[in-house]
């Protein structure tokens, strides 16, 4: 069996080229995306439908799930609320919601509806995260005390000025860091503060932060810190610069250059580059098989949102420092 999937937006990681030949699912509508933006084999696809709006396409009902990548971000939540309601599964780019209030209703519909809900958010399940996680799981840390992560992102005239177009440097790269803290790691978040500033930012007055710093007391009182930016380098040879490190009581595993590079030091032993050749875990995949009966997802729904949860509290607690 294949799940009919209908696309919304192209506003982040449309899962546009995972639907060629993809045996789990098949591309049936799409809405808010213009026909050359299909990847090839799909482009003149006499079977896919193209709806003039959301409505028209959640409302067809030859399609199982709609993936989100809505142009307005800050609209997105109501709409995988709205398309749970109509009866279809969701996958939403991040962040899926940008305040708690629409970010529960998100849980609330999805457990009312028997929909499943994800949010495109599978950084922690590629490698080398999921080796770095097995070593933390496994206790060779001893007691996991600091992590120190990083996500850094070049700057491009494409950047939107407007967060509610993205949801913000917090919100769209800052969570990819916040989900290592948690999902890698291993360790929940307990309270969050942060800063943030739009210096450097090209446009005069413009909206865009250009550079945040996140702290967070974790739940067994250890501390993790968050940088992300939009100032990595294209000579740096990678788009996304993600860094992490976490430091236990018996060792620290680190990666750096976006993964590329690892290294495990345990005690006086530097046990150097990890083995990243285990296959990560297809998050989409994993999602399209749960819908089917044939698969679990790695973690919980709520698990998968609290990084979502806590970067939306840093953004709003932030805002609140402002208008004291």
């Amino acid at each position: 069996m294949q799940l009919n999937v209908g696309l919304y937006g192209t506003n982040g990681h449309q899962i546009l080229g995972n639907l060629v030949n993809n045996p789990l699912a098949r591309l049936v509508a799409v809405s808010a995306i213009p026909q050359e933006k299909l990847p090839e084999p799909l482009r003149n696809d006499g079977g896919i439908c193209f709806h003039p709006s959301f409505s028209d396409l959640i409302a067809d009902k030859d399609v199982d799930v709609i993936s989100l990548c809505s142009p307005m971000r800050s609209e997105q939540a109501q709409q995988a609320i709205e398309a749970m309601r109509a009866g279809k599964h969701v996958y939403a780019e991040k962040p899926c919601a940008m305040n708690e209030a629409d970010l529960d209703a998100i849980i609330r519909v999805a457990k009312e509806t028997g929909k499943v809900f994800r949010e495109m958010a599978g950084t922690a399940f590629d490698q080398p995260y999921l080796a770095m996680g097995k070593v933390v799981r496994e206790g060779r840390l001893g007691e996991v005390v600091q992590v120190i992560a990083e996500k850094s992102y070049p700057n491009h005239p494409d950047r939107a000025q407007d967060e509610d177009i993205d949801g913000g440097l917090i919100g769209q790269c800052a969570i990819h860091a916040v989900r290592l803290v948690e999902h890698v790691a291993g360790l929940k978040i307990a309270s969050s503060q942060a800063e943030e500033t739009t210096l450097g930012n090209p446009v005069p007055k413009g909206g865009l932060r250009m550079a945040a710093a996140l702290l967070f007391i974790l739940e067994n009182r250890g501390l993790a810190s968050v940088t992300a930016n939009y100032l990595n380098q294209r000579g740096a040879g990678v788009w996304g610069y993600d860094s992490l490190k976490i430091l236990g009581t018996l060792g620290m595993v680190e990666s750096q250059r976006g993964g590329q590079v690892t290294r495990l030091v345990i005690g006086e032993k530097d046990f150097g580059a990890l083995d990243v050749s285990a296959p990560g875990v297809d998050y989409l995949e994993a999602f399209f098989k749960t819908i089917l009966g044939v698969g679990q997802m790695p973690i919980t729904l709520e698990e998968e949102l609290s990084p979502t949860r806590w970067v939306i509290r840093s953004k709003r607690a932030l805002e609140e420092s402002r208008e004291k």
